[in-house]
């Protein structure tokens, strides 16, 4: 792929105000938890000399195209073919101990978003994958629906998707599957889901979105795993150091909410309790009072800034 396609593929979102709270400063290092095709660190390598980034990715497609686009920055600039959820493992493989600033963007990547053969879109009819790891051996979102029960697929659509008809989705696809004919592309997932949710034209989105939404989650893991990165990213920031997560659905954010809250002391345990037994210590001091979202000449330029909300914290400790 041509080095300006990358350039042109991946709008960063909510940028300036991601610069503002992580203010990098000469010869400062950052974490980009979820490198992309790298706009956001390109952007704090270009703010201030000496600033170096260590990037983490899992998918290796999106590294190689990160680093053509980042090359002009040569040893400031630093990569890993991992899942952000292995930071402390990232940062002694790459001989540091603290960092000045974390960022983590934890939507899906233009790159799979836009793949016509990821399986992240009904947009084009492909093979149901949906692994951001391109090389993983977790099971697809295919594999997925032929294994689990209608129980176990009618709570990943409810829970993840929030999705209300999500047992009438769940019927269709088993129904299907003892059929003989097991969901395997897209296509017949999105007339699917279309057809059980039947709704109207004055819709905004297509039917079949918490859907795909749900089952790119489960096949992730990405809510489990969520809360011990952020408690992990903490451990490793330096005093005084910044941690900017962007978030793209009110399941992710309200993790992210919850944990900064309990990092900065708030208790979620029961009144009666004798002792806190959540977790909850005052180890940062929560930036955003309420979450940052994108302003109308952003989301107008860029449609997947909508649903967008940047959450931030500062370690004390």
């Amino acid at each position: 792929m041509p080095k300006i396609i990358a350039e042109n593929l991946h709008k960063p979102v909510l940028l300036a105000e991601t610069l503002q709270l992580l203010n990098p400063q000469i010869g400062e290092i950052f974490v980009d938890a979820t490198l992309g095709l790298g706009g956001h660190a390109e952007a704090i390598l270009a703010s201030s000399e000496k600033t170096r980034i260590i990037g983490i990715d899992q998918d290796r497609e999106a590294i190689e195209l990160a680093k053509q686009r980042l090359q002009k920055f040569e040893e400031r600039f630093q990569v890993f073919h991992s899942n952000f959820s292995e930071i402390k493992q990232v940062l002694t493989d790459a001989k540091i101990e603290k960092v000045d600033g974390i960022l983590a963007d934890l939507g899906v990547s233009s790159l799979q978003f836009d793949s016509a053969t990821r399986g992240f879109s009904f947009r084009f009819d492909a093979p149901l994958d949906m692994r951001m790891n391109a090389e993983s051996t977790a099971e697809n979102a295919a594999g997925l629906l032929e294994t689990l029960s209608e129980f176990e697929i009618a709570r990943i659509i409810y829970e993840y998707g929030e999705e209300r008809l999500s047992r009438r989705i769940a019927r269709r696809i088993v129904e299907k599957r003892v059929s003989g004919e097991p969901v395997k592309t897209t296509k017949e997932l999105a007339e699917l889901v279309e057809k059980a949710v039947k709704r109207g034209k004055k819709d905004k989105i297509h039917p079949a979105t918490r859907t795909f939404q749900a089952l790119r989650i489960a096949v992730n893991g990405e809510l489990g795993i969520l809360e011990g990165f952020i408690r992990d990213g903490v451990e490793v920031l330096k005093k005084g150091g910044r941690f900017v997560v962007i978030t793209f659905h009110s399941l992710e954010d309200r993790i992210v909410k919850q944990t900064l809250q309990k990092l900065s002391g708030k208790c979620f345990c029961p009144p009666r309790l004798p002792q806190c037994v959540c977790g909850a210590s005052r180890e940062v001091e929560i930036l955003t009072r309420k979450p940052i979202i994108s302003g109308e000449e952003e989301t107008n330029e860029n449609p997947r800034a909508r649903s967008a909300k940047l959450r931030a914290c500062l370690k004390l400790k």
